[in-house]
């Protein structure tokens, strides 16, 4: 299987204070890490996804830690939390390097036409670091869905 890279980011946690998150510090708990990149806050598509994620954070914080990855600013994830109430991490990646470690970020198609960008893309990491499930270019709308499905979960 293959193993998480381990990374520093700052953020800010589920209450909303700014933290330096890093992955290490997470692993070896009893709850996988759900790793999920998105392009940006308060655009459609993430605002769809990362309230699909609060709606069923009820039931996904029994298996995991939710943490949210885009290259917008703490300032963003603030306003982002805010105005829809999120309550997971939320990690800001200005320079995009762990995007592109992860394969999160490159060249991608939308409408037809080749543009570099962040590639939506989630990932469960178990606590000992190794990803146990990836998924790339996914479609917002459904994917905590197959999350829940995956982890063997009704919602």
């Amino acid at each position: 299987m293959e193993r998480a890279i381990d990374f520093c980011l700052p953020g800010i946690d589920e209450k909303g204070n700014e933290i330096n998150f890093c992955l290490k510090d997470y692993l070896g708990k009893d709850k996988d890490i759900i790793l999920y990149f998105y392009p940006k806050d308060d655009t459609p598509g993430c605002t769809t996804e990362a309230c699909d994620f609060r709606d069923n954070l009820n039931i996904l914080q029994n298996y995991a830690i939710v943490v949210g990855v885009s290259p917008d600013s703490i300032e963003s994830h603030k306003k982002f939390k805010e105005k829809y109430g999120l309550n997971f991490i939320l990690l800001s990646d200005k320079n995009k390097e762990v995007m592109k470690q992860y394969g999160a970020y490159g060249k991608k198609v939308m409408y037809g036409k080749e543009t570099e960008g962040v590639i939506r893309s989630t990932f469960i990491i178990l606590p000992d670091g190794s990803i146990k499930k990836a998924w790339k270019n996914v479609k917002a709308k459904g994917h905590v869905e197959q999350i829940l499905k995956f982890l063997g979960v009704k919602s």
